[in-house]
Protein backbone atom coordinates (compact mmCIF):
# COMPACT_ATOMS: atom_id res chain seq x y z
CA UNK A 1 0.00 0.00 0.00
CA UNK A 2 1.34 3.80 -0.81
CA UNK A 3 -0.18 6.27 0.29
CA UNK A 4 -0.96 9.27 -1.73
CA UNK A 5 2.08 11.53 -0.22
CA UNK A 6 4.77 8.20 -0.77
CA UNK A 7 3.52 8.33 -4.95
CA UNK A 8 4.25 12.52 -5.08
CA UNK A 9 7.75 11.60 -3.80
CA UNK A 10 7.83 8.77 -6.21
CA UNK A 11 6.97 10.06 -9.06
CA UNK A 12 6.45 13.86 -9.17
CA UNK A 13 9.58 14.89 -6.31
CA UNK A 14 11.59 11.79 -7.31
CA UNK A 15 12.37 11.76 -3.88
CA UNK A 16 16.49 9.39 -3.47
CA UNK A 17 14.48 7.59 -0.20
CA UNK A 18 12.68 5.88 -2.93
CA UNK A 19 14.92 4.80 -5.76
CA UNK A 20 14.04 0.97 -4.18
CA UNK A 21 10.62 1.52 -4.16
CA UNK A 22 10.70 2.98 -7.43
CA UNK A 23 12.50 -0.11 -8.96
CA UNK A 24 10.54 -2.26 -7.22
CA UNK A 25 7.32 -1.08 -9.07
CA UNK A 26 9.51 -0.88 -12.23
CA UNK A 27 10.66 -4.64 -11.96
CA UNK A 28 7.27 -5.80 -10.09
CA UNK A 29 9.25 -6.94 -7.19
CA UNK A 30 6.28 -6.72 -5.17
CA UNK A 31 2.44 -5.80 -5.96
CA UNK A 32 1.06 -2.39 -5.20
CA UNK A 33 -2.23 -2.59 -4.59
CA UNK A 34 -4.91 0.32 -4.72
CA UNK A 35 -8.56 1.02 -5.46
CA UNK A 36 -10.28 3.55 -8.07
CA UNK A 37 -11.09 5.84 -4.42
CA UNK A 38 -6.94 6.14 -4.10
CA UNK A 39 -6.44 6.76 -7.79
CA UNK A 40 -9.26 9.23 -7.77
CA UNK A 41 -7.80 10.97 -4.86
CA UNK A 42 -3.81 10.51 -6.26
CA UNK A 43 -6.14 12.70 -9.65
CA UNK A 44 -7.36 15.22 -7.51
CA UNK A 45 -4.50 15.95 -5.48
CA UNK A 46 -2.16 16.13 -8.71
CA UNK A 47 -4.52 19.10 -9.59
CA UNK A 48 -3.51 21.43 -6.41
CA UNK A 49 -1.88 24.66 -8.17
CA UNK A 50 1.02 24.08 -5.85
CA UNK A 51 1.76 20.66 -7.29
CA UNK A 52 0.72 21.46 -11.21
CA UNK A 53 3.38 24.01 -10.88
CA UNK A 54 6.47 21.69 -9.48
CA UNK A 55 5.11 18.98 -12.20
CA UNK A 56 5.39 22.02 -14.90
CA UNK A 57 8.86 22.81 -13.86
CA UNK A 58 9.83 19.31 -14.01
CA UNK A 59 8.19 18.73 -17.70
CA UNK A 60 5.84 16.52 -16.11
CA UNK A 61 2.05 16.26 -16.78
CA UNK A 62 -1.01 14.77 -13.92
CA UNK A 63 -1.63 12.83 -16.73
CA UNK A 64 1.64 11.28 -17.05
CA UNK A 65 2.05 10.45 -12.98
CA UNK A 66 -1.33 9.23 -13.21
CA UNK A 67 -0.30 6.85 -16.41
CA UNK A 68 2.06 5.60 -13.47
CA UNK A 69 -0.64 4.78 -11.22
CA UNK A 70 -2.88 2.84 -14.00
CA UNK A 71 0.86 0.76 -14.80
CA UNK A 72 1.87 -0.37 -11.25
CA UNK A 73 -1.20 -0.60 -9.04
CA UNK A 74 -3.30 -3.23 -9.12
CA UNK A 75 -7.00 -2.44 -8.23
CA UNK A 76 -9.24 -4.12 -6.01
CA UNK A 77 -12.48 -3.78 -4.49
CA UNK A 78 -13.23 -1.07 -1.51
CA UNK A 79 -11.92 -2.88 1.60
CA UNK A 80 -14.36 -3.48 4.64
CA UNK A 81 -14.08 -1.09 7.04
CA UNK A 82 -10.82 -1.95 9.67
CA UNK A 83 -10.92 -2.43 13.62
CA UNK A 84 -9.17 0.72 13.88
CA UNK A 85 -10.54 3.87 12.71
CA UNK A 86 -8.16 7.09 11.52
CA UNK A 87 -8.23 10.77 12.66
CA UNK A 88 -8.48 11.52 8.74
CA UNK A 89 -11.38 9.89 7.07
CA UNK A 90 -9.47 10.15 3.65
CA UNK A 91 -6.69 8.16 5.05
CA UNK A 92 -9.25 5.29 6.26
CA UNK A 93 -9.11 3.84 2.87
CA UNK A 94 -5.53 2.57 3.03
CA UNK A 95 -5.56 1.36 6.51
CA UNK A 96 -8.87 -0.67 5.79
CA UNK A 97 -7.00 -2.43 2.40
CA UNK A 98 -3.90 -2.64 3.75
CA UNK A 99 -5.83 -5.05 6.79
CA UNK A 100 -8.25 -6.59 4.58
CA UNK A 101 -4.97 -7.99 2.15
CA UNK A 102 -2.47 -7.85 5.45
CA UNK A 103 -0.43 -5.93 3.18
CA UNK A 104 2.72 -3.81 4.20
CA UNK A 105 1.74 0.40 4.22
CA UNK A 106 3.88 2.68 3.24
CA UNK A 107 2.67 6.28 4.60
CA UNK A 108 3.97 9.89 5.82
CA UNK A 109 0.59 10.73 6.85
CA UNK A 110 0.81 11.76 10.39
CA UNK A 111 -2.83 10.03 11.53
CA UNK A 112 -1.87 6.95 9.43
CA UNK A 113 1.50 6.68 11.74
CA UNK A 114 0.19 7.21 14.61
CA UNK A 115 -2.19 3.84 13.71
CA UNK A 116 0.97 2.19 13.63
CA UNK A 117 1.53 -0.51 16.76
CA UNK A 118 -2.25 -1.00 16.65
CA UNK A 119 -1.70 -2.08 13.23
CA UNK A 120 0.92 -4.07 14.22
CA UNK A 121 -1.38 -5.88 16.56
CA UNK A 122 -2.85 -7.58 13.37
CA UNK A 123 0.49 -8.07 11.82
CA UNK A 124 0.26 -5.15 9.55
CA UNK A 125 3.61 -3.10 8.65
CA UNK A 126 3.98 0.50 8.74
CA UNK A 127 6.41 1.65 6.78
CA UNK A 128 6.95 5.89 8.07
CA UNK A 129 8.82 7.87 6.04
CA UNK A 130 10.00 11.37 7.34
Amino acid sequence: MLDTNVLLDLWLFEDPRFSELAQGLVHQQFRWLATIQMREEFARVLRYEQLMAKAAQRGITPDSLLAHFDAHAHLCPVAAKAPYTCKDPDDQKFIDLAVEHRAVLYSKDKYVLALKNLLARLDIPVIGVA
